[in-house]
C-alpha cells in the first residue's frame, strides 16, 4: 500500500515557475515507477511525466518537454515536478501516481496509486 500527498500547487504568472512535490508513505516505494498527471477544467486527465525506479530515465508529454523536470529521491520518498517557463494552458490539478507495472508510463490503468492532486493556476 502506497498513500501519495501532493504539494506545491498554486498560483503563480505566465513565465514563472513552481516546483510540486509528491511524498508517498510505505517502504517499497523505489520500487514503483512514478508519474504526474494533469486535469484541466472540462477535459480528462493527461499524462504529464514519468520516471524509473531509479530515476535514470524519464518520459515527458510533447506539451512539457524542454519546460518540466521530473525527479525523485528515494531516501526521503518524494517525487518532485521542477515547472518552469508555465503557461496559462498548464492550468490543472497535478495529481502524482505510483505505477507497479512499469510497461506504459503514460497509461492511467498502469498507476495503482493516485495522490489527491494539488491545483497549479497560471495567469496570462
Amino acid at each position: 500500500q502506497v498513500q501519495l500527498v501532493e504539494s506545491g500547487g498554486g498560483l503563480v504568472q505566465a513565465g514563472g515557475s513552481l516546483r510540486l512535490s509528491c511524498a508517498a508513505s510505505g517502504r517499497t516505494f523505489s520500487r514503483y515507477v512514478m508519474g504526474w498527471f494533469r486535469q484541466a477544467p472540462g477535459k480528462e486527465r493527461e499524462f504529464v511525466a514519468a520516471l524509473s525506479w531509479s530515476g535514470a530515465s524519464t518520459s515527458y508529454a510533447d506539451s512539457v518537454k524542454g519546460r518540466f523536470t521530473i525527479s525523485r529521491d528515494n531516501a526521503k520518498n518524494t517525487v518532485y515536478l521542477q515547472m518552469n517557463s508555465l503557461k496559462p494552458e498548464d492550468t490543472a490539478v497535478y495529481y502524482c501516481a505510483a505505477n507497479s507495472i512499469g510497461t506504459a508510463w503514460n497509461q492511467q490503468y498502469e498507476y495503482d496509486y493516485w495522490g489527491q492532486g494539488t491545483q497549479v493556476t497560471v495567469s496570462s
